[in-house]
């Protein structure tokens, strides 16, 4: 046999008997993973004169590039706007259960707090590598307390806030520090929101318009700003009129800065958006749509009252409001469930649906060369599933990190 020494002693490899989503279409080939990367087999055959150390037979499986949730604000009685003595443990907990929903990647999520809480919390978010241990964290995603009070949803309206006379300095005294930041959802109505998206955007900080009351010129101008992403698309904003369409207008402003695509989160869990505001989402810019569970710390959990942020919130089936309200918030779906009911609600593809939670998340954060596909020499992160979309068996840099309990299939 040839040998694979030339370039790595590290072992190859070889997935087998299976359908990749590679280039937008699921392909029958074979996946080649060599130190936690996808590799090129001609490369291997024909520089290399290699060959894979080990095969595994997928038995027909579909393998998908790994999940990756922007919008998440907790999970299995963790919640990550709480402070507390054991968050790092809660945040562990949160990312090894998503394994089995497969998200191999996240950005924990904080819904408007004091400033007390960011303080805490955001110093023991930290960037990292998932694996055996959990998916891994991409930096923490803020909503809020930027917002408009008319639409603050699950907000607490005695924690949000405005930009004064210092604008990105109000931003940073209230967060404390940015350095794990990846994300910051922000009300672009606001006075001197300008100058914040632009710092923000200029610290490589994506920014997200929700909880806002703006019309389409004001979101057309943050996006001008910078501002790039829309949270959770139609909650939480103006609806749509046709004189005036408001965020929900981005989807198709002929004002968007030649090369610039505006992304939308989208909570498809058959609860926060009809199927018909789903398919017209999609059917007006199918490339911007980015799946987030928006779950919170009753996912996982039996019905009843649990925590998000500063509330407490009640439990009835999939449907979450704030106790003693009819207000919505967040949601207890899990991010396959979420893909699973986007391609059956619209009629997509199984392509367009697993990259919806795949690949234009990792285009939204800029890490699309390493994290969303299959290409050769990307990170490992992928998944294999069955025909209907259920999550079979989970890796992580080429290792796998969860596997369905057969009997259980």
């Amino acid at each position: 046999m040839p040998s694979n020494k030339s370039v790595s002693d590290a072992p190859i490899v070889q997935f087998t008997n299976c359908r990749i989503l590679r280039d937008h279409q699921l392909q029958r080939e074979d996946l080649w993973v060599r130190e936690g990367k996808i590799l090129n087999p001609e490369k291997l055959f024909f520089d290399e004169k290699g060959s894979a150390d080990a095969q595994l037979d997928c038995k027909g499986s579909i393998i998908a590039p790994g999940f990756i949730d922007v919008q998440i604000n907790g999970g299995f009685g963790v919640d990550f706007s709480l402070a507390t003595d054991d968050f790092k443990s809660g945040i562990d907990l949160v990312s090894q259960k998503i394994l089995s929903h497969g998200v191999t990647s996240f950005c924990p999520t904080l819904v408007t707090s004091p400033p007390s809480v960011y303080h805490q919390v955001l110093p023991q978010i930290s960037v990292r590598n998932g694996g055996a241990h959990g998916a891994g964290i991409l930096g923490a995603h803020l909503e809020g307390p930027f917002i408009s009070k008319e639409k603050k949803g699950a907000h607490p309206e005695h924690c949000l806030r405005t930009f004064e006379a210092g604008a990105f300095q109000d931003l940073l005294a209230t967060y404390g520090s940015l350095d794990c930041v990846r994300i910051v959802t922000l009300a672009p109505e606001m006075k001197r929101s300008s100058e914040v998206i632009q710092e923000l955007t200029k610290r490589g900080i994506c920014v997200s318009l929700g909880h806002s009351v703006a019309n389409l010129s004001q979101a057309e101008e943050a996006v001008q700003h910078g501002a790039t992403f829309i949270t959770h698309l139609f909650n939480a904003m103006l609806p749509f009129h046709h004189r005036d369409p408001g965020i929900v207008g981005l989807l198709t402003s002929d004002k968007i800065p030649p090369g610039r695509r505006v992304f939308y989160g989208m909570i498809s869990d058959g609860i926060h958006t009809n199927p018909a505001a789903l398919r017209i989402a999609h059917r007006a810019h199918p490339k911007g749509l980015v799946l987030v569970t928006d779950a919170m710390a009753g996912m996982g959990l039996a019905p009843g009252r649990h925590t998000l942020g500063q509330q407490v919130v009640e439990i009835d089936g999939l449907n979450t409001y704030i106790a003693g309200t009819k207000t919505l918030s967040g949601s207890v779906a899990t991010m396959d469930t979420c893909v699973r009911h986007f391609q059956e609600a619209t009629g997509c593809s199984v392509e367009t649906a697993l990259e919806a939670a795949s690949l234009h998340p990792a285009q939204l954060l800029g890490i699309e060369h390493n994290k969303g596909t299959l290409n050769y020499d990307s990170d490992a992160d992928f998944l294999m599933l069955n025909d209907n979309l259920y999550v079979q068996a989970t890796y992580i840099a080429g290792q796998e990190v969860w596997r369905q309990d057969v009997s259980g299939m």
